[in-house]
């Protein structure tokens, strides 16, 4: 049986939710929604699809609101 991942990486959320990985990435920092994981140099950022869903709202909102 396969599993749906419970988390998702920076470049998945950015390619599910339409938006770019670096208003992605400021939005995360903004709003502490995220988990940030570092091995050695490297960074990785992962969401859960709860996440993924208050930076969805986030972004269409900052749209609207942007216009």
């Amino acid at each position: 049986m396969n599993e749906v991942p419970r988390f998702v990486t920076e470049a998945g959320a950015s390619h599910l939710l339409d938006i770019p990985q670096a208003e992605l990435n400021r939005i995360s920092e903004e709003s502490g929604l995220g988990r940030v994981e570092c091995a050695g140099e490297e960074k990785k950022t992962y969401f859960t699809y709860e996440e993924l869903l208050q930076v969805w709202l986030l972004a269409a909102f900052q749209k609207l609101t942007n216009h």
